[in-house]
């Protein structure tokens, strides 16, 4: 009889946890479907010149405008970015070159599959898009982190590659981080369904986003306007799966080492830095030191996003190299 009594008190709490508990689950879900829904009802990120690529992972989303060479452009990795990155230069490149310039799978307007994204998955997914799309030798823009992307697939498949513009790419041993037992098992947190979710909420939230542009991106603190922010944090919440990709890339999945492929490749490679950017100029000798013909310039008083900070300098580089 004890016993009994016992177990009938001991299941008693363990009903009342469960109870909690699914109505904390419930809540946490309620709430991230309340921020999703918040996050994208001002469509900010303009659809209106939209064309997809229908890859065999996910439909791609792309802008083309202009006549004459193609170039590609290729936003920073990270779960906010998207092609709005180039919103202010493609005017300007549309005047003498057909410009493409894409949403990377996982970002913007782009599918959005659970999965790892790895530097390989964007190797190929750039190699395939220039032969599908495009269909001509290209020349490619490319950002941070995405930096190591046209890298590794001009090494791989050199013919189809022009120049390549590598603005404020990472610092070279960036590169070389490979997932620890610590990324592994964040991710696996963030791949939670609710807790994970929201978790990548806070992470992405709208405060933190303007924090950084504040800290990092911009160095003229005016170009921070409500409508850049709504953007960036628009293109964190759409889609199915966008936390898949910040998890991949703060995990180090979409890292690469590139140091032998800047010095097989033989095109012209030259790099734009943000004048601002603290030891910007020795982060960039350190590429010089792999490959010597590659040139690189700076652009006064920006830093993370010259494309939206200075447009009309970055334009007149991008003449001058292309």
């Amino acid at each position: 009889l004890y016993l009994q009594e016992v177990f009938m008190k001991a299941r008693g709490k363990i009903l009342t946890l469960m109870i909690l508990s699914s109505s904390a689950v419930t809540t946490t879900a309620f709430i991230n479907k309340i921020i999703k829904i918040k996050a994208t009802k001002n469509n900010s990120l303009d659809q209106q010149k939209s064309h997809f690529f229908h890859w065999r992972l996910g439909d791609i989303y792309y802008e083309r405008v202009g006549t004459g060479k193609p170039v590609l452009l290729i936003h920073d990795l990270n779960a906010a970015s998207s092609s709005y990155e180039w919103n202010k230069l493609i005017p300007l490149l549309a005047e003498n070159y057909t410009v493409y310039a894409i949403d990377l799978l996982g970002c913007g307007h782009s599918e959005k599959i659970n999965t790892t994204y790895t530097n390989y998955l964007y190797v190929q997914l750039i190699t395939d898009f220039i032969k599908s799309e495009i269909g001509h030798r290209t020349s490619i823009i490319a950002t941070g982190e995405s930096a190591s992307i046209p890298i590794m697939a001009c090494s791989n498949e050199p013919s189809i590659f022009e120049q390549i513009m590598l603005i404020n790419p990472l610092d070279l041993s960036e590169y070389c981080k490979i997932p620890g037992k610590r990324a592994r098992l964040y991710k696996k947190i963030i791949d939670f369904p609710v807790i994970g979710t929201l978790l990548y909420h806070i992470a992405v939230s709208r405060d933190f986003i303007e924090s950084e542009a504040k800290k990092h991106i911009f160095y003229n603190q005016y170009c921070i306007t409500p409508e850049w922010i709504d953007a960036y944090y628009e293109a964190a919440h759409l889609g199915v799966s966008p936390k898949s990709i910040y998890a991949s890339q703060r995990c180090n999945y979409t890292k690469c080492n590139i140091n032998n492929a800047l010095k097989k490749i033989n095109h012209s490679i030259s790099l734009i830095g943000g004048a601002e950017i603290d030891n910007i100029t020795e982060r960039l000798e350190k590429y010089k030191d792999l490959n010597p013909a590659i040139e690189t310039a700076f652009i006064p008083e920006t830093k993370y996003l010259p494309q939206l900070e200075n447009s009309g300098a970055l334009n007149e580089l991008i003449k001058t190299y292309f």
